[in-house]
């Protein structure tokens, strides 16, 4: 009986319930428009100054708590069409400025120089006045439109004075006086007209070329035209951070760029040509200047800027420090001063850089290591793909070095240093893998996400957010915080728990792609060095075999407690080790000695690690590559026994029959069905090796049939086993009657299909609803498809009629009955038969009729068909449904 309370005591229960649905609402509510601001980008301020530190920060207010409804959306602003106006002042702006630069070429020898000299300086000066007058007068883009005019006439007056006042002065030092004077006036100028936009980037364009142009002036040599394009670099990057204005900021960051980048070519360009030490030094020193400039930037610059200026000061400082003993050491281990020097750059972990500049300068020191790591590749794809040339000559003999068996030319006293860069990376990321959770504690601060009072961190510009009272996300369970702050002060409502368990699972990850890569590259190292050693063949060959199972070992080992991201270090010791087996393989097909050995121990092996291995897809790959191994010792064991490739093919089913065994040992374990499916390919190798020879091709056809017959003795393989091991048996015949030229095969078929069609029509009478294709299929097919053959070539007429008149009798019986085999074997043969017996008259007639008419009869057909289409689609579907209906 249902309890009723009193109406006071629901009436408060429900009060209260209202109440904290209310609240929940509101909470909902308030986190709604702390998201819908978040998205909303930020208004554009229209501050004085710049300030580096705010770069990439929203600004005050932007998204903070709305102080809208939720659900409100600010109106667009109006923006202003493009008007005739801007047109209008392009156009007359070009305009003067192609009669000024007509007027300085054309028609300037014609005045004299007092008169050249009162023009340019009336009409400069005028161009440089009239924008004052015409921004208090509020029309600023006819101001900015002479502004461009007074730049152009000031570049002709440097040429005019250049040309008239010091023709015999030196053409790049006038150059680079000027572009300092103008960069002076201009900047002047626009700081004095601060509304202006272009004479600012103007200047900061005109200032590019001063100290360019004397080092060119003065004949210096390449290292201090490096210093003069790294001075100005530096000079840009100052201005990129206090500049005033947009366009002068990403003015100065292209210029800067380039001629940042064009020092750091010139650095390095003499760094690696020095003819010693000593000659590196003072292009070293070049490039680490270059790296301390753009760290200092980098201190400055937002997130984008300060990572892309760590990458390029880790390079630079790879360069200034791996350039000096590399100048001292051959050509071809140079590739380990440089490797050395990027590796020491991890050490900033350890500095106070800011977060973006040491993940830059970290990126820097992977760049490297990966372009030493791309200098291996050549070496390792020889060897591995080197003993495909084996191939074609098996057996040939053992060759005297490793370097003969891969036949390949490449220079290997050029890759000397290839096998310790590899062996130098894989120690270093064992060594990661091995200590990772120290490594995790050093790194963690790279790792952490900003702070809600960081640039660009989710919460900047709240109200209440970073600590202050009411923000969502204060503090855990503190009193009055919102239902989703569950997590550290701070943090958002999704950052609980959940991303804690995420990072967990990410450092796994990442220690078990350390762990692979040191698998791989310390592989690659033991197979390149011997390469690089011209070890013999045989310590060649028993060493890759020794590889692969090591690999093995690590695979198994890993693969029984490997779970999360630990499982890539068993997967990739499993890719390599098939890898190596494959390489370990073609390598021994130089010697038959090392054949056998090689694959009788690679089966062993992988056969081992089957055993060993936990269920899953490890272990039938290892299953499915012990198979592989033993049928390929079985066609060793067929040419060492002199065999011809049909002769050789019952052989090869050696190994097939023993999967079928071992298949029905293991019954339903995962592994049967690869091993199983692994011994069909051989058998179907064992097929393709009899074709050439047609009574070993029933032989094996009928060997195949009753490896399949025995598979079909378990339930699980019946179905297909079953109707495999019938069509098998059923082939044999066939093709034993072709090779033994037999005219008169029912004499042979016959005799089958009697007892066959009785076995099955006793089957029927007992288990009424059995396939008529398992009762009478093979039955029927025994004797109708050899028959058919052979009526397609007899010339005579009685055999054809028998067929057909037995055919016609079975279609009969299968549509009486309603069994499917009957009807469609039955039509079959028929229809095949009626074809036979009719394509010679057809031939005649269609010889006979004139030759447009069997075009019109198609193209009259497909009218006629295309007319009743959906008619024939509803026919076709009630064929297909009465056929589906029989047995």
């Amino acid at each position: 009986m249902e309890h009723v309370p009193p109406p006071a005591e629901e009436l408060a229960r429900l009060d209260r319930e209202l109440a904290e649905l209310d609240a929940r609402r509101a909470q909902l509510l308030t986190r709604r428009a702390w998201l819908l601001a978040a998205l909303r980008p930020p208004a554009p301020t229209a501050a004085p100054g710049w300030n580096p530190s705010a770069w990439g920060a929203p600004p005050g207010g932007g998204p903070g708590a709305p102080a809208q409804p939720w659900g409100y959306l600010p109106p667009k602003r109006p923006s202003a069409p493009r008007s005739a106006q801007n047109v209008l002042l392009t156009l007359g702006g070009l305009l003067l400025t192609v009669a000024a630069v007509a007027f300085t070429l054309v028609s300037w020898g014609s005045m004299g120089i007092g008169g050249r000299s009162a023009v340019l300086a009336a009409v400069t000066l005028g161009a440089l006045t009239a924008p004052a007058v015409l921004l208090r007068r509020k029309l600023a883009a006819t101001a900015e439109a002479l502004a461009a005019l007074a730049l152009v006439l000031t570049l002709l007056d440097v040429y005019a004075v250049h040309a008239v006042a010091a023709p015999d002065t030196d053409g790049l030092g006038f150059t680079a006086v000027a572009s300092a004077v103008l960069a002076a006036l201009w900047t002047a100028y626009g700081l004095a007209l601060g509304k202006l936009r272009l004479p600012l980037p103007a200047a900061v364009v005109l200032a590019q070329w001063p100290l360019l142009f004397w080092a060119w002036a003065a004949g210096a040599p390449a290292l201090v035209v490096g210093w003069a394009l790294l001075a100005t670099a530096v000079l840009d990057g100052a201005i990129a951070l206090l500049g005033k204005g947009a366009g002068v900021r990403i003015t100065a960051c292209v210029g800067g760029s380039v001629m940042g980048f064009s020092a750091l070519l010139v650095g390095l360009a003499l760094s690696t040509t020095a003819s010693g030490p000593l000659g590196a030094v003072a292009p070293g020193v070049l490039l680490l200047t270059a790296a301390a400039a753009a760290l200092a930037g980098a201190w400055r610059a937002p997130k984008g800027f300060a990572r892309t200026g760590g990458v390029v000061a880790g390079l630079a400082a790879v360069a200034a420090v791996g350039g000096v003993p590399a100048a001292a050491v051959p050509e071809d281990w140079s590739v380990l001063a440089y490797l050395g020097a990027g590796l020491a750059l991890t050490a900033v972990v350890r500095t106070r850089l800011p977060r973006n500049a040491k993940l830059g300068v970290l990126v820097a020191s992977a760049a490297v290591v990966a372009g030493a790591l791309a200098g291996t590749v050549p070496g390792i794809a020889a060897v591995l793909l080197g003993p495909v040339t084996l191939l074609s000559d098996v057996w040939a003999g053992s060759p005297e070095g490793f370097r003969s068996a891969l036949g390949s030319t490449l220079p290997w006293t050029g890759l000397a240093a290839a096998p310790v860069v590899l062996a130098v990376s894989a120690a270093l990321l064992g060594a990661a893998y091995r200590w990772w959770p120290s490594l995790s504690r050093i790194a963690a601060p790279l790792s952490a996400r900003e702070t809600a009072g960081s640039a660009g961190a989710p919460g900047a510009g709240i109200p209440g957010a970073s600590g202050v009272p009411g923000a969502p996300g204060t503090a855990a369970h503190a009193p009055g915080a919102p239902w989703y702050a569950d997590g550290r002060a701070g943090a958002p409502w999704y950052g609980g728990g959940a991303s804690a368990a995420r990072g967990r699972r990410s450092g796994a990850a990442l220690r078990g792609a350390a762990g692979a890569g040191a698998a791989v590259l310390a592989w690659g190292a033991l197979l390149l060095g011997g390469a690089v050693l011209d070890v013999p063949y045989a310590v060649a060959v028993a060493g890759e075999t020794a590889l692969v199972a090591g690999l093995l070992a690590l695979a198994v080992r890993g693969a029984e407690g490997g779970r999360d991201g630990s499982a890539a270090v068993p997967v990739t010791a499993l890719v390599v080790a098939v890898a190596g087996a494959v390489s370990a393989g073609l390598l021994s097909l130089a010697s038959e000695g090392a054949s056998y050995a090689v694959f009788g121990a690679l089966a062993v092996l992988f056969a081992g690690a089957a055993v060993r291995a936990g269920s899953g897809v490890p272990r039938a790959v290892f299953a499915v590559a012990s198979t592989v191994g033993a049928t390929v010792l079985t066609g060793f064991a067929a040419r060492s026994l002199g065999l011809a490739p049909h002769e050789a093919a019952p052989l090869v089913l050696v190994v097939p029959a023993l999967t079928v065994l071992l298949g029905a040992r293991l019954r339903r374990n995962p592994v049967a069905l690869p091993v199983e499916l692994t011994g069909a390919l051989g058998a179907l190798v064992a097929l393709g090796l009899a074709v050439p020879d047609a009574p070993f091709l029933a032989l094996v056809l009928a060997l195949c049939g009753v490896l399949a017959a025995g598979a079909a003795v378990r339930p699980e393989r019946r179905p297909v086993a079953g109707c495999l091991a019938a069509a098998l048996f059923v082939l044999a015949t066939w093709v034993r009657l072709a090779a033994s030229e037999v005219s008169f095969p029912e004499a042979y078929t016959l005799p089958v299909t009697v007892p066959a069609l009785v076995v099955g029509f006793l089957r029927r009478r007992k288990d009424p609803e059995a396939s008529s294709w398992t009762a009478y299929g093979p039955g029927l097919a025994a004797t109708l498809l050899p028959s058919l053959a052979v009526a397609w070539t007899d010339t005579d007429w009685f055999r054809p009629l028998l067929l057909g008149v037995a055919a016609l009798v079975v279609t009969l019986l299968g549509a009486r009955h309603r069994l499917q085999a009957l009807l469609v074997l039955g039509g079959a043969v028929l229809a095949l038969d009626g074809l036979h017996e009719l394509a010679p008259y057809v031939v005649q007639v269609a010889g006979a009729l004139p030759r447009w008419l069997p075009p019109a009869l198609a193209g009259l057909l497909l009218l006629v068909v295309g007319a009743t289409y959906e008619q024939r689609l509803r026919d076709a579907r009630r064929l297909k449904d009465a056929l589906g209906r029989m047995r």
